[in-house]
């Protein structure tokens, strides 16, 4: 990954709207103290993508997860759903993210919660991943592949270091073949998506790679209803963004994700989630 494309996808997180402080300011308005708290208590505030939890119980439920297995989760976040899938299916999850805050965050979220020994994070690349051969039971993403440039090295890197009989289960935020080569520039500079694929390539690089695909759901519709109410959440954080991170970003932020919504809402962007074995 290029230097510039990793500066924007870093910056572009590490003024994000939701973050760790932020969230411990919600949970302070519901907890006398910390030392109360457990894991569920977070389920309301650091599942940042789309569904929430009930997602994720999807995604862990079609890879038959189980407590035998190693997960990891490409492109972390602050661990909202490693955290949930350690928790709920007993299983140790390591995360994986470029973004440095975002590594930290999921490391203190879960060392609040007694949870740094099921659910580890580590900085790296997801066209590079730090991890040897058949390592893993089970590969997680959720609506976070749409930043990383290269496809093919991703989905690569999945069939490396997942065992043989491993399951890959993502969704992701894909692109159609309606939407111009401008207004995907502008998701670029805006939404740092750098090569956005379609639901057909994903497909096809996951059977180049080895892989046989169990479930491909089209998410585009559920997606266009969720997205619309994260554009109202995000804008009753816009005091919260803008305290953090100025007025300036959380107005570049607002102009950003209404686009970013319009596009679902016109069909030239989707949702799409694979549950594919590797062979």
């Amino acid at each position: 990954m290029s230097t510039a494309i990793k500066r924007d996808v870093v910056d572009y997180y590490d003024t994000h709207p939701i973050n760790e402080r932020q969230i411990i300011d919600k949970l302070s308005l519901e907890k006398n103290t910390r030392d109360s708290l457990n894991v569920r208590d977070l389920y309301a505030h650091d599942q940042d993508h789309y569904g929430g939890t009930e997602a994720t119980k999807i995604l862990g439920d079609a890879a038959e997860l189980s407590k035998d297995d190693l997960v990891l989760d490409i492109c972390s976040g602050m661990g909202g759903p490693s955290r949930y899938l350690s928790t709920e299916y007993g299983c140790r999850v390591t995360g994986v993210d470029m973004t440095f805050s975002r590594c930290v965050a999921a490391k203190n979220l879960s060392n609040m919660v007694g949870l740094s020994q099921q659910a580890k994070f580590i900085q790296g690349n997801a066209q590079g991943l730090p991890f040897q051969e058949n390592t893993f039971d089970c590969i997680v993403g959720q609506e976070a592949w749409c930043h990383v440039p290269s496809k093919e090295k991703l989905i690569a890197e999945c069939q490396r270091t997942l065992k043989p009989g491993g399951r890959v289960a993502f969704t992701d935020i894909i692109r159609t073949d309606t939407i111009s080569s401008f207004l995907l520039d502008r998701l670029k500079n805006e939404m740092t998506f750098h090569n956005l694929a379609t639901a057909t390539e994903y497909k096809t690089l996951l059977e180049k790679n080895g892989f046989t695909i169990n479930r491909h759901d089209d998410l585009s519709q559920e997606w266009t209803r969720l997205l619309e109410e994260r554009l109202r959440m995000y804008r009753s954080l816009s005091n919260s963004t803008a305290k953090s991170f100025g007025e300036a970003r959380s107005e570049e932020w607002d102009i950003a994700y209404t686009n970013f919504v319009g596009h679902f809402g016109a069909g030239e962007l989707g949702g799409v989630r694979f549950i594919a074995t590797k062979l």
